[in-house]
C-alpha cells in the first residue's frame, strides 16, 4: 500500500506527517481518499460537496495527527474524523438539514419478501435514497458500528431518537426492497 522507498511502514508514513513532510502526507491521502471518499458519499449525496468534506477531513487528519497515540488502528482514527466531517457539514449546511422524522410508526407498510438477489452496489443506492435523517442513522449504526449513545452525541438527538430512526430507515429499506423486487418480476415475467 505504502510503495515508496523513503516511507516502508505506516507508522513511517504517520512519522511523516507529524513532521509536515508532503511527500508522506500525499503517500497518506492517495492511500485512503477513495476509500474515505466513500464513505463522505455514504453521508451526503452531492458529489463535489462529498470531494469538499474529504478535503477537509484530511486537513483534519493532518492537522491534529498528533492526537493520534498509536493506540488501535489508525485507520479508525482516520475514519472516525471523516465521518464527524461528515456529520458536521450535514449539521451545518442548511441544504442539507437533517430531517428527524418523529412520525408514528405506521407511516411504513411492512412489505412480505421472499429473498432478494441485491447487489452491494443497488443496496447502497437504495441506503442513499433514504431520507437525510434516516440515512445518516443508519449508515453510522449498520455499517460504521457506532451505539446508539455514541451517535445520539454526534446528531445531539437522544438514544431513543436514534433507535427510532433506525428502525424507520430499516422499515423503509425493506418496503424500498419489496418494490424494486415486485417492478423486477413485472419486466422478468
Amino acid at each position: 500500500m505504502f510503495g515508496n522507498r523513503i516511507f516502508r511502514s505506516e507508522q513511517e508514513i504517520i512519522e511523516g506527517c507529524r513532521r509536515g513532510d508532503r511527500k508522506a502526507q500525499r503517500i497518506l491521502y492517495d492511500s485512503y481518499s477513495k476509500k474515505f471518499y466513500a464513505i463522505c458519499l455514504r453521508y451526503i449525496k452531492d458529489r463535489d460537496l462529498a470531494e469538499d468534506v474529504l478535503v477537509e477531513a484530511f486537513m483534519k487528519i493532518f492537522e491534529k495527527i498528533d492526537q493520534f497515540e498509536s493506540k488501535g488502528s489508525f485507520e479508525g482514527w482516520m475514519k472516525r474524523v471523516v465521518v464527524t466531517r461528515s456529520l458536521l457539514t450535514l449539521r451545518n449546511n442548511k441544504n442539507l438539514l437533517m430531517e428527524v422524522n418523529l412520525e408514528s410508526e405506521g407511516d411504513y407498510n411492512q412489505p412480505s419478501y421472499e429473498s432478494n438477489h441485491l447487489e452491494a452496489e443497488e443496496l447502497m443506492d437504495l441506503v442513499t435514497s433514504l431520507p437525510t435523517g434516516y440515512r445518516t442513522v443508519f449508515n453510522l449504526y449498520a455499517v460504521e458500528g457506532y451505539s446508539h449513545a455514541e451517535i445520539a452525541e454526534l446528531l445531539g438527538i437522544t438514544e431513543s431518537t436514534s433507535k427510532s430512526q433506525l428502525n424507520r430507515s430499516r422499515n423503509l429499506l425493506k418496503q424500498k426492497i419489496a418494490e424494486q423486487e415486485l417492478k423486477e418480476r413485472r419486466i422478468n415475467g
